[in-house]
């Protein structure tokens, strides 16, 4: 596609009124979200000092959403897909006020009650994932899906800049509490803006078929389709060896020394970085060799993840995070570009759950995996070490992978042909 009509198709997107309700809602959940992961860090660190309470922190979130995502992407791909999303957002707001409640608490039971209420944030991930993404690809129209992505990447990265950054200032200007409250109104929200959006078709199942084997097909399509579980599993390894964000607690705390606010600009560096390449994929998206953009990417933020362990200098430390989140943005980009362009609607919602176990692994898994290593091996060792085995991965992916190394999205820009 010429640049201009590329900027034409971008601006298009944006003139879709459901698309504009999709992307604040969206934006909003993610200011929320990136905020709550400063307080919480935070907060669990402060009563307890412990990188290992860190990570349990990803793992009582990943355990319930890793379990539950299959049925979740099952349930979505047989009912109505925003009834469910607008259900789990409910779940959140309840959550987050859970979280204020037991700010007023000094016993020693909070932190136990803090897991608790991840937990069941957890279990409602399981199904608002798979549901969110195949409800996406209904609002938003195939041949605009590549400059949607970017958008939607976009706006949400935006907010996530300034989500850490509210969350850190907020938690030293009014207390932990009143910050979780501001943060329920945010998911609050997102609520209202998702509920704006009209209800879409129910997909219809396959008659007679069973739970199991209705996701026995989901999970069979992405394992034989080389491009998507190739792309997932190097995301996969790259953020579970490679992911720093649950050990920034520690590097503010006690390596760099620049308390909770440094932690807030810290975590929303990466942020700043992807919301740039995530803008400049809307008018140039990195389609036409996506498969060895991608490889590149991810070895570009290997590198970037080892030159942070190494650094002692704040601005330094800023700019290597920095640097992180622009190759994660153009990974971020091609891989939703990848999800949305090569799953048949009627299987959305079991890719989607097959895609979100993927990250939910790196994410969360990878936070507890963060914690252990760094008990073990010490805070800056871990991190440096899982830079190099993020190179060791791309460099099995390419060679593993000779689809993805030729992948060109722009031959699945056209909706595919009935036979």
């Amino acid at each position: 596609m010429l640049h201009g009509e590329a900027g034409a198709a971008s601006k298009a997107v944006l003139r879709l009124p459901e698309f504009r309700y999709l992307i604040c809602a969206n934006g909003l959940g993610s200011l929320g979200g990136r905020a709550l992961v400063v307080v919480i860090g935070y907060q669990v660190y402060s009563l307890t000092k412990s990188p290992l309470a860190l990570g349990w922190l990803g793992f009582f979130e990943a355990l319930p959403a890793i379990s539950l995502a299959l049925f979740g992407g099952h349930v979505a791909d047989r009912s109505d897909r925003r009834r469910i999303v607008l259900f789990t957002q409910t779940v959140s707001v309840l959550c987050v006020l859970g979280f204020a409640l037991l700010s007023t608490q000094t016993h020693a039971a909070v932190l136990y009650g803090l897991y608790l209420i991840i937990f069941i944030a957890g279990i409602a991930r399981g199904f608002s994932d798979p549901a969110s993404s195949a409800f996406e690809a209904q609002v938003i129209p195939r041949e605009v899906y590549v400059y949607a992505a970017g958008w939607s990447s976009s706006v949400s990265l935006g907010c996530s800049i300034a989500g850490p950054v509210l969350g850190g200032v907020a938690y030293g200007l009014v207390g932990v509490r009143n910050t979780y409250l501001l943060l329920a109104a945010l998911y609050a929200l997102s609520l209202f803006f998702t509920s704006r959006i009209a209800p879409k078709p129910v997909p219809i199942p396959e008659p007679g078929e069973s739970i199991w084997q209705s996701i026995a097909v989901g999970v069979r399509y992405v394992v034989h389709t080389q491009v998507i579980i190739s792309s997932m599993a190097l995301d996969l390894f790259a953020v579970l060896f490679g992911g720093v964000m649950a050990l920034l607690p520690i590097f503010a705390s006690d390596i760099l020394k620049v308390g909770a606010t440094g932690l807030g600009f810290m975590i929303a560096a990466p942020s700043v970085g992807a919301l740039l390449a995530a803008l400049w994929s809307t008018h140039r998206p990195p389609i036409r060799h996506a498969g060895s953009n991608l490889i590149l990417s991810v070895a570009c933020f290997g590198v970037s993840i080892i030159a942070f362990a190494l650094s002692r200098n704040f601005l330094f430390s800023l700019g290597a995070l920095f640097f992180t989140g622009v190759f994660d943005g153009i990974s971020m980009v091609i891989r939703r570009s990848i999800m949305r362009l090569m799953s048949p609607e009627n299987m959305r919602g079991r890719i989607a759950s097959v895609s979100s176990i993927f990250i939910g692994a790196s994410n969360e898994i990878g936070a507890f995996e963060s914690g252990i290593a760094a008990s073990l091996l010490g805070t800056v060792r871990s991190v440096w070490i899982g830079g190099i085995v993020t190179l060791l991965v791309v460099a099995i992916t390419a060679a593993a992978a000779p689809k993805l190394r030729r992948l060109n999205l722009e031959a699945h820009q056209s909706p595919p042909q009935e036979e």
